[in-house]
This record gives structure tokens, C-alpha cells and sequence, in this order.
């Protein structure tokens, strides 16, 4: 095919070169009181799991800002789960491989807050009632125990200027409705029902379990 393929450590460090002072030594152990902010503003997070044959699995999560995190102590923070498709991809791998590598977003923000550790999946504990939103506790929260921490630099957000507003086209894409039929066409629903259940009533069902 004529790719010239990267094999080892040494010949990846060849390309790129080797990491500033700041950059190999900006991770962390502990969570610093601006990252306790940062994750208290945070309303998204990227969730990074792998089974146990190293599969690899990244889950969305989004609430409304401080509902999202629960930070317990300096070494350990919650992440509360809500009503969704049911797969449950991420959990099951955590289940076989306890450990995450997570990205919290703050919308408008480049930088953004890599947090990596051991995970646990909690049912029920007494900090749920404090994630509550609309009324309802979270199904469960993903609890980690902070590994490394550290703030990632802002230059994949500037080259994609992903929160520029004039650089947005959503209708560039179909519907998610259409995009689901016709990934899916022996769904049972047909195109105008899902278009249906996409509508405004899917926004009502976010925090009810089905």
C-alpha cells in the first residue's frame, strides 16, 4: 500500500521530538482547587473506557453545569449516569477493566481537564441526592479514584474552530432521524415516527427513565 508505518517508541519520538518541561511535567495526583472549579463548570465530559482484550469505548456525558461531577475529596469524584439507550458499552468495560480516561469541557473553552484513574460503579450512595436535576437522582455514578490530572492545551479546539459560531452548518448532515433509518432500515419505526421521537418530546423524556 505504500504507507510507511510507525513500530516503536524511539521512532514515534524521532517524528515529534520530545515534550517541553511544561508539558512532561504538567500531570498530576491530586486534584488542584481550579481543577475542583473547573469541574464544577463543566457540563460534558468525554468517557474513555476498554475491556479486558483492550477494545475501546468512548461514552458522552452532559448535564447541567454541577450537577455533572461530584467532587468527594481531592483524589476521588463521582459522575453521575441518566436515562439512555441501555447498552451501557462503557460500564460493561469497566466492569472487565476498572480503569477511565475522561475530558471535561467547559463550551467556549480551547483547554480542557484529562482526568485518568480507577473506576467503580456505585448504585445508590448519599451524595446522589446532591446530583439531583429535575427531581431525579442519578440510575448510578461512575466513581473514580484520580490517577493523573492535568489541563490539555487548546490547539486541537483552535485548528477545528469548534466553537465558532459561524464555522456551524448542522444541516450539513441529515436529521438523526434519517441518519438512523437509513443506517438502520429494517428498524421497525418508520421515518415520520422517528422524526416524531426525535421532536420535541425527546428533550421532556432526558431525565425519566423509560
Amino acid at each position: 500500500m505504500g504507507w510507511d508505518e510507525i513500530r516503536d517508541a524511539e521512532e514515534l519520538t524521532a517524528l515529534f521530538g520530545t515534550p517541553s518541561y511544561r508539558a512532561a511535567n504538567k500531570d498530576r495526583t491530586v486534584l488542584h482547587p481550579l481543577d475542583v472549579q473547573w469541574l464544577a463548570e463543566s457540563p460534558f465530559c468525554l468517557i474513555g473506557t476498554a475491556d479486558d482484550a483492550g477494545r475501546c469505548d468512548v461514552s458522552p456525558k452532559g448535564d447541567p453545569a454541577g450537577q455533572l461531577v461530584h467532587v468527594l475529596d481531592d483524589k476521588t469524584i463521582a459522575i453521575a449516569e441518566r436515562p439512555g439507550n441501555k447498552r451501557m458499552d462503557g460500564y460493561r468495560n469497566v466492569l472487565l477493566n476498572p480503569f477511565v480516561g475522561i475530558n471535561f469541557f467547559i463550551p467556549g473553552r480551547g483547554d480542557t481537564l484529562r482526568v485518568n484513574g480507577g473506576a467503580r460503579l456505585i448504585k445508590d450512595a448519599p451524595f446522589f441526592d446532591e446530583m439531583k436535576v429535575k427531581g431525579h437522582r442519578p440510575i448510578l455514578c461512575l466513581v473514580v479514584d484520580v490517577e493523573q490530572v492535568f489541563f490539555h492545551c487548546a490547539k486541537a479546539f483552535m485548528r477545528s474552530r469548534l466553537w465558532e459560531p459561524e464555522t456551524w452548518d448542522p444541516a450539513v448532515m441529515p436529521t438523526v432521524a434519517a441518519i438512523t433509518k437509513a443506517v438502520m432500515p429494517n428498524s421497525p419505526e418508520t421515518l415520520a415516527e422517528l422524526e416524531q421521537y426525535y421532536g420535541p418530546s425527546y428533550e421532556k423524556q432526558l431525565y425519566q427513565r423509560q
